[in-house]
């Protein structure tokens, strides 16, 4: 089992308040310059992985829950976007700025039947995070971000605990715009 959580308790303090702290319309979003060119539109339970061009620097995550995708960036490069499942009604998936707060290859939750929660990438103490999920158009969330099994191990190994994940409502960059 991989699994690793920040010990230091002043930066646990900080993390958590960082988290606590920033609203999404503070939140600092990514500079990007360069995104993917896909062929096609992404569908449900598809992604698109690429590393190459990108320079070394710690991975930036933007989840726009109106467009139901995710997308990962490293130093302003695109190098990763896939459809997500998300909350719905009763369990709507917040927004604002949040760091990863613990990672865990094999985590399964111990709030609803010990679901499992594969490459879980903790967002918040009371349990939202993103991880691997089934991808559909029927499926929805408590409250997480799911995403496709293999993206989710693809993230897990390129991000670090304290690397920024920004959650929001219809947001674009310019580097989007007539794509």
């Amino acid at each position: 089992m991989t699994k690793s959580i920040i010990s230091n308790p002043i930066a646990r303090c900080f993390l958590l308040l960082s988290a606590v702290c920033l609203p999404a319309s503070l939140a600092a979003t990514p500079r990007v310059h360069t995104v993917a060119e896909l062929d096609a539109p992404l569908y449900y339970g598809e992604y698109f992985w690429d590393e190459s061009g990108a320079p070394r620097a710690r991975a930036e995550i933007v989840v726009d829950l109106k467009e139901e995708q995710i997308y990962v960036y490293r130093g302003g490069v695109e190098i990763g976007r896939a459809v997500i499942t998300r909350g719905w009604e009763n369990y709507e998936t917040p927004t604002g700025t949040f760091p990863i707060l613990e990672k865990d290859a094999d985590h399964y939750s111990s709030t609803y039947d010990n679901a499992p929660m594969p490459y879980n990438l903790r967002l918040t103490w009371k349990g939202v995070a993103i991880h691997g999920a089934d991808v559909d158009d029927e499926s929805a969330t408590h409250g997480c971000i799911g995403v496709p099994l293999e993206f989710a191990r693809t993230l897990f190994n390129n991000v670090r605990v304290g690397d920024k994940v920004v959650v929001t409502r219809n947001w674009m960059p310019d580097a989007y715009r007539g794509k």
